[in-house]
């Protein structure tokens, strides 16, 4: 019903405000007597072959929600409903930011994929962390992190620390997000000196924790192979607990998209079927020559369970949905998971 009647009615309308009318409907609809339960039953599989254990954590199953849909942790209770194993939120930084102008989101539809420039626009951390101070969900949580934009990259460490603090005790698990294409300068901290340096600052600030939480690292599908060998060092030198592969990319090739469609909307991440190769290429590089050292989660493309176990069987142990999440609806866990079931 999603696909051929609701969706083609959304689609009519601005990504952007859509996002925002959709959130606001969920929540209202979460008011109803019984509502989020309803859903629940209807889009949750409950079985125990599922269950997932990856870097100390046990996953109800394998599919979550990527960050970027839920940047200020005001929907993940009520998301938690359609199935979902585990919700990452964010990019949060340490202030609140407005983002790139808009308009900011755009839809390819015959590329089933969006090219987005939002550039980290969120409430800052201490209002997710109000946010967060409401959870009554068991869904595990992740909290994805960057810097604000006007930070220096010589001071990006202290932007990422501040909010590791302020969110530790709220979150499950953490993700370094220095792969966003839309923040100038970001993907100059995936470079080996200044990554080592900012993922040992917060190892150390792990390291004196009572209890020490995961904490992965996000890269972009655009590294070369020769960057990728410096990813995998980096991990293993720093302990990293895991990795998140891949993020949006900034490659236009083999898109049906028309070029001068493509020069209208501009710069900005591209993510969906379009990246879906690419990202399986990248687990698949990193888990053969790492020899499977440190788990992945993959993410990138996933529209169906075939495409969610191409990446598992590229050597992902956990996978996350986004872009699938706009263009095929809320059934999309409940079919991953059951085609997993499937495929054992």
């Amino acid at each position: 019903m999603y696909k051929y009647l609701i969706k083609p009615f959304l689609f009519l309308f601005n990504p952007e405000f859509i996002h925002h009318f959709i959130f606001k409907c969920i929540k209202a609809a979460s008011y109803i007597p019984f509502k989020l339960k309803v859903w629940d039953s209807i889009y949750r599989v409950n079985d125990d072959r599922l269950k997932r254990k990856v870097f100390g954590l046990t996953f109800e199953n394998p599919v979550g929600l990527a960050a970027g849909f839920d940047k200020d942790a005001k929907l993940f209770n009520e998301l938690s409903s359609f199935g979902f194993g585990f919700i990452e939120l964010g990019t949060l930084t340490p202030l609140a930011q407005p983002g790139n102008p808009k308009p900011r989101l755009f839809r390819l539809p015959e590329d089933e994929s969006l090219i987005n420039r939002m550039g980290f626009n969120n409430g800052g951390v201490e209002e997710a962390v109000n946010h967060l101070k409401q959870r009554n969900t068991s869904v595990i949580i992740g909290g994805n992190i960057g810097k604000n934009k006007l930070t220096p990259n010589s001071e990006a460490a202290r932007d990422y620390e501040l909010s590791f603090e302020a969110l530790f005790d709220y979150v499950d698990y953490f993700v370094v997000n220095v792969s966003s294409p839309n923040t100038p300068g970001l993907r100059e901290l995936q470079e080996k000196e200044p990554l080592t340096k900012l993922l040992l600052s917060l190892q150390e600030l792990n390291s004196d924790k009572e209890i020490r939480k995961p904490i992965l690292l996000k890269i972009a599908p655009d590294l070369t192979n020769e960057q990728l060998d410096d990813i995998i060092q980096i991990i293993i030198d720093t302990k990293l607990d895991g990795l998140i592969a891949t993020n949006t990319t900034i490659d236009r090739s083999g898109l049906k998209t028309s070029k001068t469609e493509l020069e209208r909307i501009g710069n900005g991440g591209l993510s969906g079927k379009s990246v879906k190769n690419r990202s399986t290429e990248v687990i698949r590089y990193i888990s053969e020559k790492s020899n499977q050292s440190f788990p992945i989660i993959g993410v990138g493309g996933i529209h169906s369970a075939e495409d969610a176990i191409e990446k598992l069987n590229a050597g992902a142990s956990l996978v996350q949905i986004y872009t699938g999440f706009v263009y095929e609806g809320p059934s999309i866990v409940k079919k991953i998971n059951k085609g997993i079931l499937n495929s054992l």
